[in-house]
């Protein structure tokens, strides 16, 4: 059994459940640091193993194809080998490059024409090409080629988007089940639930994808222009209609109370890079409040940086050295906030899975999320 599922709240349709995978298992709501390069950004896998105790990252396949290359990772024996990380690992297949380099890629039936970003060199991803590129990079659990439709697209262009998809999604799943997986250990493909906004296209795809009876569903094309409630009335209907017995997946998603309020409405697993990239900016998540540590507040506040934070640099650095770092770019900094977001957000998927548990999830999610709204 791939997803076992061992809790649903009495008062929300919040889950708790184990996904079970070779490389180990993930306990379920959780949260999934993305490492987009190989590399989660200014964290050592130690640390991410130990001290914020991610039970699994991600890695992208466009930005891996370009850089290393997939021969490279292939001869260090996958992806895993290659960053010296033993848990388990998810791949993105690219399709959301499709959506943020619209500039730079031009798409057709067969499949989507990139200009790399990097060095302006022609690529061109398949379903087909995508699945043999992610069986190469080697992840435990691989995502379908899609098109990430944005969330302002109007009715036709997402109905179009969604039909494509799901052709090219025929594709995936006939490649991915004429092939082997090439490490020794199992790899499972993922559909992905589009339809931008609207109802009747979000319950079509989420229908569609339900009777092919796969390891797990991903719900994409959220989070990307379309209005906070609208994400979670799409959510609501997609979640519907997926099975019960297959974990759920939010690409994408988002602050702490999105993921809040999604768990609420029965997804198991997120990611997204707003930990790191707002710790690089300076801002960093509580359970109080929001903290900009450029703020001029801090720079002689020495008290500890987070006193109700479970992260060892919480402790050991004063807010105002903290923010004497990020004011001089010095990457000690950058790293103390990413370590310090990424270990937040790990206790905050855990203390959401103990309450789901205790069958007190609604009641804890309703009067937390308040106070992590809140600027300090």
């Amino acid at each position: 059994m791939f997803f076992f599922l061992e809790h649903t709240d009495t008062s929300s349709s919040a889950r708790a459940g184990i996904v079970h995978t070779d490389h180990g298992d993930i306990e379920t709501p959780i949260f999934m640091p993305v490492g987009t390069n190989g590399t989660v950004k200014m964290i050592h896998c130690r640390e991410l193993e130990h001290d914020i105790n991610a039970q699994i990252i991600l890695g992208n396949t466009y930005h891996l194809y370009l850089r290393p290359g997939t021969e490279i990772i292939h001869k260090a024996g996958g992806l895993h080998r290659f960053e010296n990380w033993t848990r388990p690992i998810l791949t993105d297949s690219g399709g959301f490059q499709v959506f943020s380099l619209a500039q730079l890629r031009k798409m057709t039936e067969q499949g989507v024409h990139f200009s790399s970003h990097v060095d302006g060199r022609k690529l061109f991803f398949t379903p087909e090409s995508v699945m043999d590129i992610e069986r190469e990079i080697g992840a435990d659990i691989i995502m379908a080629f899609d098109e990430c439709c944005p969330g302002t697209a109007d009715y036709t262009y997402a109905k179009a988007s969604m039909e494509r998809t799901h052709r090219w999604l025929d594709r995936c799943i006939d490649r991915f089940d004429s092939t082997r997986d090439l490490y020794g250990y199992r790899q499972h493909l993922f559909p992905i639930v589009q339809g931008c906004v609207y109802t009747d296209l979000r319950q079509e795809a989420a229908k569609r994808l339900r009777d092919l009876d796969r390891d797990g569903y991903a719900i994409g094309g959220l989070a990307v222009g379309e209005p906070t409630e609208v994400m979670y009335d799409m959510i609501e209907v997609v979640n519907d209609i997926l099975p019960q017995n297959k974990p759920r997946y939010l690409m994408g998603v988002g602050t702490p109370w999105n993921i809040l309020e999604a768990i609420e409405r029965g997804v198991d697993m997120f990611d997204c890079v707003m930990p790191t990239r707002n710790g690089r900016n300076g801002m960093i998540f509580t359970m109080n409040g929001v903290m900009n540590m450029r703020n001029q507040k801090w720079a002689d506040d020495f008290t500890e940086l987070d006193p109700d934070g479970t992260c060892f640099a919480d402790h050991d650095y004063s807010r105002a050295y903290v923010r004497h770092l990020i004011q001089v770019k010095e990457g000690l900094g950058l790293s103390i906030l990413s370590l310090h977001n990424l270990t937040f957000y790990l206790r905050l998927v855990t203390e959401a899975r103990e309450h789901i548990q205790q069958g007190d999830f609604k009641r804890w999610k309703d009067a937390l999320v308040p106070r992590l709204q809140q600027r300090l």
